[in-house]
């Protein structure tokens, strides 16, 4: 950095606006003393115009392409701008300038402005730093802008292969860059569709937007790989291509980007790394943003690398940007002069605000359900005695007492009385009773009222709070299901080989049960889910939102048998199991304070030791020591306290007092009142309050000096030990569908009965329900199929096995209100024809709601014992027999003509022929006819159908 010191101020704003255009690439001149031959890109100060000399005029390859005006730091740029331009337009000193120059900046030592009067309508924008003398070049050679083709040269969208939210997303998109707006949010539902929609305008951006390079930046490195895995599958629409095959994708796993690549897939981690300059530990790719905490103040550790320039990408799209737009990450996307574009199913406010509330797309996730995108979802809830109340231990109990890292065990008693509530469970307790009860409840709860009839477990997702409790709930769910190391695994960042394992759970039979802790938590695909259980809260509502999106995506009847062969239709829900009381605790739109990930407790102790002092670190170093406080037992802190001299809190507290600037000003105050100078807080000056704030961190940082004390820190932070409480043992107290799944029941049978209503006139099965039973001999199955068609479209979207779980809902609350008791394995398998039975029901023509099968099989017993009573003889045990297949094949398909005899199982017992030859008559009727088998059909349909 150049010294400053003495010169005027303006004086000062050019040295440094010097020193970044040689950072850039530029050979910064003095007029008359101009070489222009002396690179690419010159910069001439005081360069004579018409009007006046300018500032600086900036020459690529001998010409005069642009003007930079230089103010002093307090300087509001945007006012002298008609200055900037009226150099623009001046005659430049032996250059045959006729039109103004393309590109005006205005600059100050920690501001750029710049404005591009190639655009359609020229507007300043705020810069990271001066542009290359290559990239200007380049711009000059252009027949048109970037915002010039975004404006004019965007074609009508190709729909064939798009749904209606991901048109309207990307012609809102587009409108919105046509307007040269620089943020731009697409809030999309979670399985709606984001990234496919994102690729589909990266496609029309590139081919026809003029973008050069665009960078699509994402929080994990899971969520890079999915990204660059539907690259590579997008054909855009009308080619016979995949995109790769014609524009290069890079997902960037070094500081390297390819010259060539046309996208880049970063982690904001990585890209974070390469800008600051900090090394990156690989691990900090794994872990989603959500999971991260990280200060609300963070030094200004971005700086120009030219390696990577500012305009290495035109356009940025941040994937679940309601993540990675804030304090720390928010400087990478500064860097960039490229236009953002946000996408994310669960903005807050903050996300509204980053993007100026340009919202170019909204598609809520009620929306994406009534358009069938998505499934709705039930809440389930299992209460149990001390995942409410907690439990005690009382001082002399012999306990295990279990290393949170290595899981080893050592039997030893309890030192004193421990009494511990829920929020201590799984994290300084483990009952392992609890943990059983849940999963006991819930293996009950889905093989008797959620799924009574699949033969496999539905594929199952159980949030853990941390990699120990899901190593405990592992072992636990094998147990109760009684079942193999197949069965359950966990899906987390420390699981070897989790891909694979989150692979296998997603396309095959095995595993029916994952754990997670953050891996699947949020963006990962696995659309066959239909059981989330929660066994840990979460109190950021887009965190937990993201979470519940692991279970909303469709999925086709044909996909999910893959996976799970006893399914008998298409997703059409998934159920969450809340055993934390996650669906009602108190939930906040802002994220937690982040922390840096790049360094751990014992680097940031070691570099605190060795004089690595900045707020930051002193910051991070502060937050974790009290996170380690409430971690630690009463012997870990009294261990550490004799170490540190005083209580670990206290430690903790003294850093973040050197950071006060209450505390540093009244220590300042000191200082100088012992020097015997008198001052006020508004007098103090710089030096004096920066030197009271050292001596306050070397105060505070004095405890780190004794290499034993660091060790001693980092040996409590891995041996922190948890207690195994096998005595108290645990009881379901409570386990139901909640009261909003009953809720959500009614409207479902209420929209039901509205449409019977609204269209009795004009559908013709509904018609036949409001004449004489006489007049249904016409319904057929090919009506019903209608029927069935016209209700399962959005936004109805009511399947016959919808329709009957939300009756089913609705009759075990009533059931649980009364005091009665559950837990009777209920059929959910549906018929088609169980449409009638709730038809019927809904008109209150019955009832009690019962299957379409069974009310046949109660009318076939009445019809054939009215007809032997009758006869003069009762059908044979053949006829009967017989009598009972046309009795089925009407339940299922409700009626039945001659044809249907030349299917099985009819054809299989002789199909038509054998039929006609058991019923025939010896005395013909009184038309002539010796054979009955016509006539007990037309009385079968007619019967068993009323």
């Amino acid at each position: 950095m150049m010294k400053t010191d003495g010169l005027q101020p303006e004086a000062q704003a050019r040295l440094l606006i010097d020193e970044k255009l040689t950072l850039a690439g530029w050979k910064v001149q003095t007029w008359p003393a101009a070489n222009l031959g002396a690179g690419l890109g010159v910069a001439i100060r005081e360069y004579p115009t018409d009007s006046g000399p300018a500032d600086y005029i900036l020459f690529v390859n001998r010409k005069a392409v642009g003007v930079i005006e230089a103010k002093k730091d307090d300087s509001i740029l945007s006012q002298v701008e008609d200055q900037t331009l009226r150099y623009a337009s001046s005659k430049i000193k032996f250059q045959n300038n006729t039109q103004p120059l393309s590109f005006l900046f205005e600059a100050t030592s920690q501001v750029i402005q710049f404005t591009d009067l190639r655009d359609p309508a020229p507007r300043s924008r705020e810069i990271f730093h001066f542009f290359k003398p290559e990239t200007l070049q380049e711009w000059i050679k252009q027949e048109s802008s970037l915002r010039h083709n975004l404006k004019n040269n965007m074609p009508e969208l190709p729909k064939a292969t798009l749904r209606d939210c991901q048109i309207n997303a990307i012609n809102g998109l587009e409108k919105s860059l046509a307007a040269s707006h620089p943020r731009s949010l697409i809030h999309m539902a979670t399985g709606a569709g984001k990234t496919f929609t994102a690729i589909n305008a990266v496609y029309r951006l590139l081919n026809h937007g003029g973008a050069k390079r665009i960078l699509f930046l994402v929080d994990t490195r899971n969520l890079g790989k999915q990204a660059l895995q539907e690259f590579h599958a997008f054909k855009p629409q009308g080619k016979q291509t995949f995109f790769h095959e014609n524009h290069i994708v890079q997902r960037l796993t070094s500081s390297t980007i390819d010259s060539a690549a046309e996208v880049c897939i970063c982690t904001i981690q990585r890209m974070y790394s390469i800008l600051s300059g900090k090394p990156m530990d690989e691990s900090a790719e794994d872990i989603s943003l959500h999971e991260i905490k990280q200060n609300q103040q963070q030094a200004k550790l971005v700086k120009y690398n030219p390696a990577v320039p500012i305009e290495t990408f035109d356009f940025i799209i941040v994937d679940e940007c309601h993540r990675s737009i804030y304090n720390l990450w928010k400087q990478v996307l500064d860097y960039f002069d490229a236009f953002i574009i946000g996408l994310t199913a669960t903005p807050d406010k903050r996300t509204f605000g980053f993007f100026n509330e340009n919202i170019v797309a909204e598609y809520s996730y009620e929306d994406s359900v009534l358009d069938g995108v998505n499934v709705g979802y039930d809440v389930y809830e299992i209460e149990t005695e001390i995942g409410n109340k907690g439990a005690e231990l009382k001082a002399k109990e012999w306990l295990d007492h279990r290393d949170k890292l290595t899981r080893k065990k050592r039997w030893a008693q309890a030192e004193e009385d421990n009494r511990y509530t829920s929020k201590d469970l799984d994290r300084s307790v483990v009952n392992v009773s609890q943990i059983r009860q849940v999963i006991k409840a819930m293996k009950k709860a889905v093989e008797t009222e959620i799924y009574p009839d699949r033969k496999e477990v539905p594929k199952t997702l159980i949030f853990a709070k941390t990699d120990s409790h899901a190593d405990d709930i592992i072992q636990i769910v094998r147990e109760v299901y009684g079942q193999g190391n197949e069965f359950c695994k966990k899906v987390t960042y420390s699981a070897k080989d989790p891909d694979g394992i989150l692979n296998d759970f997603r396309n095959d039979f095995n595993p029916r049960i994952a754990v997670t802790v953050d891996m699947i938590a949020t963006g990962t695909d696995v659309k066959p889910l239909e059981i989330l259980l929660f066994m840990r809260d979460v109190r950021s509502k887009g965190y937990y939102e993201q979470m519940k999106g692991r279970g909303v995506r469709s999925l086709s009847y044909e996909d999910l048998h893959n996976v799970s062969k006893s399914a008998t239709s298409a997703k059409d829900r998934f159920v969450l199991i809340d055993a934390v009381g996650v669906e009602k605790s108190l939930k906040t739109e802002s994220r937690p304070l982040e922390r840096s990930p790049n360094l751990s407790l014992k680097d940031l102790l070691q570099g605190v030791a060795m004089g690595h002092r900045d707020d930051d670190t002193i910051q991070s170093l502060a937050n974790r020591l009290t996170r380690l406080s409430k971690q630690l037992d009463k012997r870990g802190l009294n261990e550490l306290e004799k170490l540190t001299g005083k209580p670990l809190p206290q430690v903790a507290r003294d850093l973040l007092t050197a950071l006060d600037p209450d505390a540093i000003n009244q220590r300042a105050l000191a200082n100088v009142k012992a020097a015997g100078i008198t001052r006020n807080e508004e007098s103090l000056t710089d030096s004096e309050r920066q030197s009271a704030k050292e001596q306050l961190i070397d105060q505070a940082c004095q405890t780190f000096d004794n290499p034993a004390t660091r060790e001693g820190i980092e040996s409590a932070r891995r041996q922190r030990e948890q207690l195994i409480d096998h005595i108290n043992l645990d009881t379901v107290t409570y386990s139901g569908y909640s009261s909003q799944a009953a809720d959500n029941a009614a409207k479902v049978i209420q929209s039901f009965k509205d449409f019977i209503e609204q269209h009795k006139d004009d559908i013709q099965a509904l018609s036949f329900f409001y004449q004489q039973p006489y007049q249904r001999r016409g319904l057929t199955f090919t009506m019903l199929e209608e029927l069935h068609q016209a209700l399962s479209k959005p936004p109805l979207l009511l399947t016959t096995e919808k329709l009957w779980s939300a009756y089913e809902r609705l009759n075990q609350n009533s059931q649980q209100a009364a005091g009665k008791n559950k837990g009777k394995k209920v059929s959910s398998q549906r018929h088609l024809t169980d449409i009638i039975s709730l038809i019927r029901f809904a008109l209150g023509l019955d009832s009690e709601l019962k299957p379409f099968s069974e009310q046949v099989d109660a009318k076939f017993k009445q019809w054939i014992f009215r007809h032997n009573a009758q006869r003069s003889t009762a059908f044979t045990e053949q006829q009967t027999q017989w009598l009972r297949l046309i009795k089925d094949h009407i339940a299922s398909n409700c009626a039945i003509e001659r044809d249907d005899f030349d299917y099985s199982p009819f054809s299989d017992h002789g199909g038509l022929q054998k039929a006609w030859g058991l019923f025939a008559v010896s005395n013909p009727n009184s038309n002539g006819q010796n054979n009955e088998l016509d006539s007990l059909l037309a009385e079968m349909n007619q019967e068993l159908i009323a």
